[in-house]
């Protein structure tokens, strides 16, 4: 009769059942944006898309089995099979994540760095083989953990509780799947800034062969149509140098987004790679 209403509640299972919801319905929002706004189809929209899909797949297979868990408090409820495939998609899909941000990175730097070139050879099939690379990779990882799980339980199991009990592949694993990663990531961003930097204050001696391709630079922007990149290079010098600084604005935009969701990921998953290692 001393029980308050407060205390009755489950808080964790509360958090996780709108964090699914949230993370559902933010996914879905952004597969959509990027396939049916066609100004979004780039190199880059399509990798957040697919990580929008891993992210999604999170909150449809991962986290309900957590909050049933929790539910259950903390004793693993479901059919003992099910536990090794749960770790496995968990892992999956957290290393498919910091992966794809991963792969934006290098392909934004690589499009900084040589502009031209980039955007001559990044066609949608060749954007398709990094994503399906990094999904290959992300499954190559992870298919460890079933496979021991279906051979020695305990290895997925401490009293009763379905987490991954292998230390030697817990410390490889995110050293692998997140700690290297991560140092590429921050790495490619900051070659990035620096790269945009260094084309902002070289812009005003930029010489006349340069901005005529200013136009295929301009390629590399996240919201640019093959039409006006057309008439930026067809029309004069003036108008090719006005697409040179939109091309740098809309990259500088990007990046800053884009830091912004690095930056978010790594407050998430920091402690959890750190405290597991």
């Amino acid at each position: 009769g001393h029980t308050t209403y407060g205390e009755e509640l489950n808080w964790p299972a509360l958090f996780i059942l709108a964090f699914i919801f949230f993370t559902v319905a933010g996914n879905i929002l952004v597969i959509m944006a990027v396939s049916i706004e066609r100004k979004l189809h780039n190199a880059t929209n399509y990798f957040l898309c697919s990580l929008a899909v891993a992210d999604m797949l999170v909150g449809f297979l991962v986290m309900p089995a957590s909050l049933i868990s929790i539910l259950y408090n903390h004793i693993w409820p479901l059919p003992e099979l099910l536990c090794p495939l749960w770790i496995f998609l968990d892992v999956l899909f957290s290393t498919a994540s910091i992966m794809h941000l991963c792969a934006i990175s290098l392909d934004r730097y690589i499009g900084i760095r040589n502009p031209i070139k980039y955007s001559r050879s990044n066609s949608l099939h060749k954007t398709m083989i990094k994503i399906i690379s990094v999904w290959t990779i992300s499954v190559v990882l992870s298919l460890p953990i079933p496979v021991m799980g279906f051979q020695d339980k305990k290895k997925v199991f401490v009293n009763s509780t379905c987490t991954l009990n292998e230390p030697r592949f817990v410390l490889v694993g995110s050293s692998v799947a997140f700690f290297g990663p991560l140092v590429i990531m921050v790495v490619c961003y900051y070659l990035t800034l620096r790269d945009l930097q260094r084309h902002s204050t070289a812009f005003p001696q930029e010489s006349r062969s340069h901005s005529k391709h200013s136009a295929e630079i301009s390629d590399t922007s996240l919201l640019n149509s093959k039409s006006s990149s057309n008439k930026s290079a067809q029309g004069p010098r003036g108008q090719g140098r006005r697409g040179m600084i939109q091309a740098l604005n809309n990259e500088r935009r990007a990046s800053k987004v884009l830091g912004i969701v690095f930056f978010l990921f790594l407050v998430m998953w920091c402690p959890f790679f750190i405290t597991n290692k």
